[in-house]
Parts: C-alpha cells; sequence; structure tokens
C-alpha cells in the first residue's frame, strides 16, 4: 500500500491538470512549468475571407482545415496535443519567471513566444523540399528557374535575409524574428494531366487520382503546384493532418518570382505565407476579430485581415496593425516579416517529441 501511495504522489508531481481552468503543471530538472491551453481553438467558425485580389485571388487553408476537421473526429485532440507540447517547449526556453501561456497578442511577456529571442538548442534547421508539378499546359509546367526562385525567397524569408527588411517600421523592428530554418530543393516531379483544375479536396496528392503521392513526409516538406481553381492561390495542411495529405499546394502563377507568375502575387510570399502555416502558424488576426487570437504575444490582435498594401499604420482593436507580416492578407511586395513569437512556434516543433521532429533526426 505505501508502495502504491508514493507511486500515485510521484505521479501527481510529474504531471498536474486543472480542468476547470484548462492549464497544465508539467516538471523539468529546473523548474515547473504552467500552460494555459484556454484560448485554444482549431475550427474557425465565422466566415473566413481569402487573401484577395481585385479578382478575387484567396488562400484556403483554415477552410481545408475545418474540413479535415469534420472528416477526421481525432484531429482536434492531435492539434491540441501538437499545441500544448508546443506552448510546454516554449515555456521551458524563456527565463524565470516568464509565463508559459499563449498570451493575448498584445506583446506582453506571457506570450507563447513573446518577443524577446531565447536559445532553445535546436540550431539552423534544413528542410528538405520535394516540388510536384502537375500540368495541363506550357504555362503549368514551370521551368526549373522559377521553382529555384521560390526555393531562394523561402531561404531569404524564413532567415530574414530578404532585401525590403528594412521596410519594418521601427515599432515592429525590435520584434523580427530570424527563424533560421533553410530549405533544400531534394527533388522535382513533373506530370502532365488533362485536367484543367484541381480544387481543394487534395486530389493532387494521390497518383489513384492523377496527382503526384506524397514524398517522405516525416523527413520532407511536399509542395504541389497545380492550377487549384476558384481564384485560390494555395493552401496548408497544419501538423497533425494525415501523413498522405502533409504538405503545400499552390497555384503555379504564384510560385516563385521568374517565369509563369502574376502580380500582386509574383515575389514568392504565397509559399513563404503557405509554409508558415505548414509550421502552425495561424493568420495574424487568429480568424476571430479582436476576439480569438493566432497564440504569439508579440503580434498585435486585429479584427481582420489586410489587402492590397494599406498605408502605416493600420490601428484595429486598439492596437497598430502588423500588416507586413507573412500571415497577413496584404500583397507580395507589402509583407516582409515573421515575428520572434512566430519564430518560436515553428522551431518548437522540431524539438524532442514535436510534431516534425523527425525532419531533423
Amino acid at each position: 500500500m505505501k508502495k502504491y501511495l508514493l507511486s500515485l504522489a510521484v505521479g501527481a508531481a510529474l504531471f498536474t491538470a486543472c480542468d476547470d481552468e484548462h492549464k497544465e503543471i508539467v516538471n523539468t530538472p529546473n523548474q515547473e512549468i504552467e500552460v494555459d491551453m484556454s484560448d485554444f481553438y482549431t475550427y474557425t467558425y465565422e466566415n473566413e475571407v481569402g487573401r484577395v485580389a481585385a479578382d478575387g485571388k484567396q488562400c484556403y487553408s483554415m477552410r481545408v482545415l475545418n474540413r479535415q476537421l469534420d472528416e477526421n473526429p481525432g484531429l482536434h485532440q492531435k492539434m491540441y496535443n501538437i499545441e500544448r507540447n508546443v506552448r510546454k517547449f516554449i515555456a521551458s526556453k524563456k527565463p524565470d519567471g516568464v509565463g508559459g501561456g499563449n498570451g493575448n497578442g498584445g506583446g506582453g511577456d506571457d506570450g507563447g513566444g513573446g518577443s524577446d529571442p531565447v536559445d532553445d538548442g535546436l540550431g539552423v534547421i534544413n528542410i528538405p523540399v520535394y516540388v510536384h508539378v502537375i500540368y495541363s499546359n506550357a504555362n503549368e509546367n514551370i521551368s526549373d528557374a522559377q521553382i529555384n526562385s521560390q526555393i531562394n525567397v523561402l531561404n531569404a524569408d524564413y532567415n530574414a535575409s530578404n532585401n525590403d527588411l528594412n521596410n519594418i517600421p521601427a515599432e515592429f523592428a525590435g520584434v523580427v524574428g530570424n527563424a533560421q530554418v533553410n530549405f533544400t530543393l531534394a527533388g522535382v516531379t513533373r506530370k502532365a494531366s488533362s485536367r484543367t483544375s484541381w480544387g481543394t479536396r487534395d486530389e493532387m496528392k494521390f497518383a489513384s487520382n492523377g496527382g503526384v503521392d506524397v514524398v517522405t513526409p516525416e523527413s520532407a516538406l511536399n509542395i504541389w503546384v497545380c492550377n487549384i481553381g476558384g481564384g485560390i492561390l494555395g493552401y496548408a495542411q497544419f501538423p497533425g493532418g494525415s501523413a498522405s495529405t502533409d504538405g503545400v499546394v499552390i497555384s503555379p502563377q504564384y510560385f516563385g518570382t521568374t517565369g509563369y507568375v502574376s502580380a500582386p502575387f509574383d515575389k514568392g510570399r504565397t509559399a513563404t505565407h503557405e509554409v508558415g502555416h505548414y509550421l502552425n502558424l495561424r493568420h495574424i488576426w487568429g480568424d476571430g476579430r479582436c476576439r480569438q487570437d493566432d497564440f504569439v504575444a508579440d503580434t498585435p490582435s486585429s479584427d481582420g485581415p489586410n489587402y492590397g498594401c494599406p498605408a502605416y499604420p493600420t490601428v484595429n482593436c486598439k492596437s497598430t496593425d502588423m500588416t507586413m507580416n507573412y500571415m497577413d492578407y496584404t500583397d507580395d511586395a507589402c509583407m516582409y516579416m515573421f515575428s520572434e513569437g512566430q519564430k518560436a512556434r515553428m522551431r518548437a516543433l522540431f524539438a524532442s517529441g514535436g510534431a516534425r521532429e523527425s525532419i531533423i533526426l
């Protein structure tokens, strides 16, 4: 009986859950970490508008997530567990006295990443990339040069070495995040098809549908380049979804900076945005107006997306919008930063036990 009671005590010390407050406490060798999960959400209940130009072009990632949640009852819990691990890892790397919650988007110290750089011990992360080009005409069969131009943009944007970084206003200059993520082209697949548009139900990801099967999703990023149709720029799968559909889909005219590209989305930022979703970033406004957050403390709250090239400052929810963030819906030429908090969220996926740890093993 004593041994049984002792084991119960040890178990309680190692893990304590407080369901009524959605808080979890975990012991580490140096400190006890508490993370607040009360704000976590997966579904986007409001009518989502997309990243659009005058002709109605848009990002579809959140609608795809809603569909996947409907089709897979276990996905919500899986994403909850991924988010909990992300917050625990970030909290474990913060200085003593800094909270382990997600923050409220106002830039406070209790955020899921906050604004102060911390050493997460992961070093520079390299992600192999497989690009699958599915085309019905010569334009859609984009050149190697166009593919390479996109890889170059990803490397610049995820290492804060993009040449438009100096456009960031002083208000946000102190929270610019260098994610230290490199992308290496591992292979290109080309497949001719009579199909002129593919939609958003992942049919391009299966050879049985005339598409291309995913390649080693546990260790590489897959990008399908094909005409999605419906004015959609692209969409991504969040961590936690099926391995068979893991990756990013982008229409060819919004991929890269040269060749078959279409303004104002001709600077490769659609891929930067969608890969952000693949690495667990939400839209900067949280897809829920001022009431909902993107789980990042140093990105200000906003009541919705911004379009085009908005004037600075644009004020919503009593704060200045970070319209130049890659996870907003502005034109390619007017987005040029991730924040430190976003960097922390992305990199936490590669930590021990993280959803994308196997990419760097």
